[in-house]
């Protein structure tokens, strides 16, 4: 499978919500870089997928491109209100096969009101 292929694979399963679907092209050491937050390694990384992909009604991929060991996807994803669409792009680099840094891209500002104010977890907003 080329790298193309495997970034389409791995936001498919993520469309999909399929977390050990997207899980297996990741690379031990991931670097992933956004406009909200940046994280290294597999485990904290998918910490925050699994929060992502609980948050979208869907995926969509729009474009894919890819040269060497580098695929550039454009894609929207569908928040439900306020938020609504967000279109986004990543850039992912590849090393053996694996993904190694995921660089996102889109507009952070209508996301402002979940970084001031992030939900509490389950258990804490349950105490009050």
């Amino acid at each position: 499978m080329d790298n193309v292929a495997i970034a389409e694979a791995y936001y498919t399963a993520m469309s999909q919500k399929n977390i050990a679907g997207l899980e297996k092209y990741l690379h031990p050491e991931v670097h992933f870089i956004g406009p909200i937050q940046e994280t290294m390694g597999k485990a904290l990384f998918l910490e925050g997928v699994k929060r992502f992909v609980s948050s979208f009604k869907t995926l969509t991929i729009r474009a894919t491109c890819g040269a060497r060991n580098q695929v550039m996807l454009a894609y929207d994803v569908d928040f439900p209100d306020p938020i609504g669409s967000c279109r986004t792009a990543s850039l992912l680099t590849f090393q053996e096969g694996l993904i190694i840094k995921i660089e996102l891209f889109f507009d952070a500002r209508p996301f402002a009101h979940l970084i001031q104010n992030p939900p509490l977890p389950a258990s804490a907003s349950s105490k009050s």
